[in-house]
């Protein structure tokens, strides 16, 4: 069902979101000419200019930048009021997209589609995966409905729900001495070549608040953006990691040990996260009730498990 609202404002919407007309063209995949023109007709209604033209596009006047908002929320309830007539009496149906954490992808991404396949088959799945900043950018763009994202330390936000909470682990080698015990105190840690997320992760600022903190030392010798790639250079020799614990593969938990961090434990968080830039469906809160319910059991088996 197309939405209720005029099409000229969800372009409007697009041209101000991008601040381009031909970026918007390409996004709908249309001529320039067709969003000028509805840009054009925009404004003749509204008596005023909605966008300037600048050499590098367009950016809003006053008035646009007043509009803005209040079109944008129009917009949302027009898309929940369709999809509400839509699948009045019936299922579930439209377009969910969901942002999943690399290390969760093997547990969650077959059980989650199998669910939906089986039980809501005119909703449409979309899985991305990505690091923990990746899918938050995605988030405020609105570009998913929702992702699985990572929180260090504890959760202050009442709008984000927590699937799961564990202590972060140095991870090592097999038959490394140093994870063969269960615990590892965060001062033996120091000077360690450690294996690192790159900067903005929540992970190195978390590490450097600590070494103020304790006036500690870490040696961070490499960086890698994801628990695999940091599992894979733990098994070559290149040093030691601080993650979950949780191995994606038999292969790494064949050749690599972990011990938790104590004195601090250092607790690490996933929760979910929404987007207020997409409409909140009946298809999105079926998507959601499953994550919310399944997701940390089958977290708790693999948390678990290490």
């Amino acid at each position: 069902m197309q939405s209720i609202l005029d099409s000229k404002w969800l372009i409007f919407i697009k041209v101000a979101e991008l601040g381009s007309l031909s970026k918007a063209a390409n996004s709908f995949n249309v001529p320039q000419s067709m969003i000028s023109r509805h840009i054009a007709q925009l404004e003749e209604q509204c008596g005023a200019r909605l966008f300037n033209r600048t050499g590098r596009g367009v950016v809003l006047t006053e008035l646009g930048m007043q509009l803005l908002p209040r079109i944008q929320q129009l917009a949302t309830d027009a898309s929940v009021l369709a999809d509400d007539i839509r699948t009045f009496g019936g299922e579930p149906m439209g377009e969910v997209r969901v942002g999943l954490l690399p290390f969760l992808v093997h547990q969650l991404s077959g059980a989650l589609y199998s669910y939906i396949r089986q039980n809501y088959p005119k909703i449409e799945l979309h899985l991305s995966e990505g690091a923990s900043v990746q899918l938050e950018e995605l988030i405020s763009e609105g570009r998913t409905d929702m992702a699985l994202l990572l929180r260090e330390g504890e959760v202050v936000s009442t709008e984000e729900v927590v699937i799961a909470e564990f202590g972060l682990m140095l991870v090592g080698q097999q038959h490394d001495p140093l994870v063969q015990q269960p615990t590892i105190k965060l001062k033996d840690i120091q000077d360690l070549p450690l294996i690192v997320p790159s900067r903005p992760h929540p992970l190195r600022a978390r590490l450097e608040s600590l070494a103020r903190a304790y006036d500690y030392k870490f040696d961070c010798v490499i960086e890698a953006d994801s628990n695999r790639l940091q599992h894979e250079l733990v098994v070559a020799g290149g040093g030691y990691a601080i993650t979950s614990g949780l191995f994606q593969s038999d292969r790494g938990s064949k050749l690599l040990q972990s011990s938790l961090i104590v004195e601090p434990e250092l607790p690490r968080s996933i929760v979910l996260s929404h987007t207020v830039r997409r409409p909140h469906t009946r298809a999105t809160r079926v998507v959601q009730q499953w994550l919310e319910k399944q997701a940390p059991l089958i977290l708790k088996r693999m948390v678990d498990d290490r």
